[in-house]
């Protein structure tokens, strides 16, 4: 199989290398816009849809996203400014993380979010003082909860044990005093996130369920108006072998009952359901060009021009067992043989795959790591080695937008300064 016939949109893959270089990350538009529309076909209309930039937070793909209807969570001050760059209406946009600073409240402020996500009970403190200094009452919060209870069925749980996230269920209902002494807050809802890459759907209706009943006993324990209740989400894609995607149909079923009923309750509350891999995974691929092809002790090695520092989800972060990402050899077909891909790193731990059933490889042949599109550079160590980080392109209509350039040397050095220790004479 030659790359010319692997294409993205109608651009072969090989063209797309020859001018925007490897290694490169490319995310398909076509792809962004099914798997929104896949998710909220099935969804009841009350129910928003936010996208979470963590999982990519390119400017183009925020927009691209907010283009078909979803709203922006956000958790740094960077991370805001690039959702409203890329047309989120602050009206859709909530900020959260256990860390903000003042800088980020005030800018929060500033812009006047949908709603400031506080994470602990001297956040409100800090955030009600910001608020008296900039002559703002009513601003709307969302308190985070860490719920007594556990998830199901999530990769990384985040809730139903000690957390740095959120303020725990018990201590958030003995706080109706320490609440009603803020001046300038309006508390008018929750937010609750169970935790990432839940495959099942029964696991996620079920914490649905849980949040939305939590969420009404504390507005009524705390006596504030339930007026947004966020979710969570954290559907996840199926990476590795044995496992399987979630089936939206009986998923958007189960939610849809649980759903409709609360709002049924509670008809001018906002539902929200925050998502980041799960919208952009699938559309992302990432390219590598393989440089070397090496035996050590029986074992086949390629050694590409990128790895971990671009891909460090692929390594497989938290997990016990090395499990691969699905990689495909866009340059040769024929019998299958077990590859170990490396990156460039002086690390044995730049494995980007482990014993990968793959074509013969060449040096000079091309590798694409799929369902890349989340959690590739934005949770990877680029700056080691000073590789930087790679060329990012989003082909949209057809076309192919660089949407990120390439990190130069003089782009890893304009920050440093350099000291003379040469005595002057």
């Amino acid at each position: 199989m030659n790359t010319a016939t692997i294409d993205i949109q109608g651009n072969a893959i090989s063209a797309l290398v020859e001018e925007f270089g490897t290694p490169l990350f490319v995310y398909d538009a076509d792809v962004l816009e099914r798997t929104y529309h896949e998710l909220r076909d099935v969804l009841p209309v009350g129910a928003d849809i936010f996208y979470s930039l963590k999982a990519n937070p390119n400017v183009s793909v925020c927009a691209m996203l907010n283009s078909l209807g979803t709203g922006a969570e956000v958790s740094s001050y960077t991370e805001l400014v690039t959702a409203l760059r890329a047309g989120v209406a602050p009206r859709d946009v909530i900020f959260l993380g256990p860390g903000k600073d003042e800088q980020e409240l005030a800018a929060c402020i500033e812009a006047g979010i949908h709603a400031i996500v506080c994470e602990s009970l001297d956040e409100l403190d800090l955030l009600d003082s910001l608020l008296a200094t900039a002559g703002r009452n009513e601003f709307p919060v969302l308190m985070r909860i860490n719920p007594a209870f556990g998830s199901k069925g999530s990769g990384l749980a985040m809730g139903g044990k000690p957390r740095q996230f959120g303020i725990d269920e018990v201590e958030l209902r003995d706080s109706k005093s320490r609440l009603a002494a803020l001046q300038n807050i309006r508390v008018k809802g929750v937010h609750a996130y169970m935790g990432t890459r839940f495959l099942n759907h029964e696991d996620v209706v079920h914490n649905t369920r849980q949040i939305l009943a939590t969420a009404e006993d504390l507005a009524g324990v705390l006596g504030f108006p339930l007026e947004t209740v966020d979710f969570g989400g954290g559907l996840g894609v199926a990476y590795f072998d044995n496992e399987n995607d979630v089936e939206l149909a009986a998923l958007g079923t189960g939610l849809t009952d649980v759903l409709s009923t609360f709002s049924a309750r509670n008809p001018r509350c906002r539902m929200i359901m925050e998502l980041g891999r799960f919208l952009t995974a699938v559309a992302g691929t990432y390219i590598v060009r393989a440089r070397y092809v090496k035996d050590s002790m029986g074992e086949k090695f390629v050694v590409a021009d990128g790895g971990t520092n671009h891909h460090m989800a692929a390594v497989g972060v938290g997990s016990f067992v090395k499990r691969n990402f699905p990689i495909r050899h866009l340059s040769n077909t024929g019998a299958l043989r077990p590859y170990t891909v490396t990156g460039p790193l002086c690390t044995p731990n730049d494995v980007v795959g482990k014993k990968v059933q793959l074509p013969e490889v060449r040096p000079g042949d091309l590798l694409a790591v799929e369902r890349s599109g989340a959690y590739g550079p934005t949770a990877s160590p680029g700056l080691f080695l000073s590789h930087g980080f790679p060329a990012e392109v989003l082909v949209h209509g057809g076309q192919a937008h660089l949407v990120r350039e390439r990190d130069s040397v003089e782009d890893l050095l304009a920050k440093q300064h350099l000291v003379d220790f040469h005595p002057a004479f």
